[in-house]
């Protein structure tokens, strides 16, 4: 089957061109000049007139069904991946989990076993590391050499759950040299933090705004410089901070950046727009709606604004969501009277494009950097480049119609995410993706879902295109 997309312009992160787009079965067969295709027959035609011509959206930072706090993240592979896809993202890379005493092989497979034959869009697995041992150390290097998973996450917070220590996270680091794996990190001092949350608790102060005061940004700065620090000693590891919330953490990654290591960072739409005092401290118990790690930033400092720029330098290289939704009832309501115990996460797998996009509405980005932050340098980062992230010939055809004059509020009402809550609610929104194709298939067009789960197939990775 072949499908031509015609009058839309293409955008990638090296510029706009009107172009005509040629799919072969699940395969970009050929882009062409306006009219340069009037003779070119196809199956299907799709008029993108005003529309913008993307390539699908990576999102390579997801939990879906991830344990956590006694309860699991209420999107499962089949409604996350479907919910994804009504938003423009074609691809995500999950996390598969091995904690303290758990074989990294037996993770990896649980994950398998929840994401095979239920995933609407294409799905690969970073491995979360939660107990650095011998064997775990072994496993890292038989993950990248026969399975495809090239980038292994560890945590300097959750003591007791994932929390690794320097020396745990600096053997990891050196395998990674060795092997040329992806060390991603989740950097916040967890042994302070569950000081300052204990001694809040024994105060009283119980509400969910008190998740945020207690995760000072101070303490993401620290654990961002000692993992860089970590990572030049074993050998200049490539080490990637993932969901990234404070000014004085991006100033050590762009210290190290200029230095000429190869050490790079996300941020995620939540950290761009929304504040501790307006949404974490929202009256009575609603802030646990937005109860996530690292928190929500202070309104009156500067880290909305130092991570917009961080984009637009390339300190911060890419855009993921984190998501990691759980229900108001029944799952936050779990911390009601101690905000220790209220389940991290939000839900915004299904509103990345869009509100990254708002940065180009709003003069913070280009055009072309909202494809690449959100597409083309995740794919390039974790290994999946040029398979994804592109629309050039011989790329998959993971495509999005994107109409720049549309308008659209976000809505529980409305979105696709099994989350009885949004942490967007109300959102005025420029722009709308209006349609969706995964490996050639027409997955969203006219307002509906037309995929199917079981469509997406499982990514083996590469190791990263995007080192210095």
């Amino acid at each position: 089957m072949k499908t031509l997309i015609t009058g839309g312009t293409v955008v990638g992160p090296l510029g706009a061109t009107p172009q005509d787009v040629l799919v072969d079965g699940e395969t970009i067969a050929a882009l062409y000049a306006p009219g340069a295709a009037a003779g070119v027959t196809a199956d299907t035609m799709i008029d993108a007139t005003g529309r913008y011509v993307v390539p699908g959206g990576v999102d390579v930072h997801t939990h879906m069904k991830l344990p956590f706090g006694g309860t699991f993240a209420s999107d499962d592979f089949a409604s996350g991946t479907k919910a994804a896809a009504w938003g423009g993202t074609t691809t995500i890379i999950d996390f598969a989990v091995q904690r303290t005493g758990e074989v990294v092989q037996d993770g990896l497979a649980a994950w398998h076993a929840l994401a095979d034959g239920n995933c609407a869009i294409d799905y690969g697995f970073h491995m979360i590391m939660g107990g650095v041992d011998d064997d775990a150390l072994k496993a890292m290097d038989y993950l990248v050499a026969h399975e495809g998973i090239t980038s292994f996450k560890l945590f300097m917070a959750y003591p007791g759950v994932f929390y690794s220590d320097d020396g745990q996270i600096l053997r990891a680091m050196q395998k990674a040299t060795d092997n040329g794996a992806l060390i991603m990190m989740h950097a916040e001092n967890g042994i302070a933090i569950d000081v300052l949350a204990a001694q809040a608790v024994a105060r009283g102060q119980t509400d969910p705004i008190y998740h945020g005061i207690t995760r000072p940004s101070a303490l993401e700065g620290e654990a961002t410089h000692r993992a860089t620090v970590l990572a030049q000693v074993a050998g200049n590891t490539p080490l990637y901070f993932v969901h990234m919330s404070a000014s004085e953490a991006l100033a050590h990654v762009s210290a190290a950046r200029s230095a000429g290591r190869n050490v790079f960072a996300e941020t995620c739409p939540q950290y761009l727009y929304l504040t501790l005092e307006d949404q974490l401290g929202a009256p009575g118990f609603e802030g646990a709606k937005w109860v996530a790690s690292p928190p929500l930033r202070p309104r009156d400092e500067p880290h909305r604004d130092d991570l917009w720029r961080g984009l637009r330098t390339d300190d911060l290289a890419v855009v993921s969501t984190d998501h990691c939704p759980f229900c108001f009832k029944d799952q936050k309501e779990l911390g009601r009277g101690n905000f220790t115990k209220i389940p991290n996460g939000m839900g915004t797998v299904e509103h990345r494009m869009d509100l990254v996009y708002q940065g180009v509405a709003t003069g913070k980005l280009s055009l072309e950097r909202w494809v690449e932050t959100c597409s083309t340098t995740p794919a390039r980062m974790f290994g999946l480049y040029p398979k994804k992230g592109v629309i050039q010939p011989g790329s998959d055809a993971d495509i999005v119609l994107y109409d720049p004059r549309a308008t659209t509020t976000i809505s529980a009402a409305t979105h696709h995410m099994n989350i009885d809550h949004s942490a967007w609610e109300g959102f005025e929104i420029a722009g709308k993706v209006e349609t969706v194709l995964s490996r050639g298939s027409v997955v969203v067009a006219d307002g509906a879902f037309h995929g199917r789960s079981g469509h997406g197939q499982f990514l083996r990775r590469g190791l990263s295109q995007y080192l210095r």
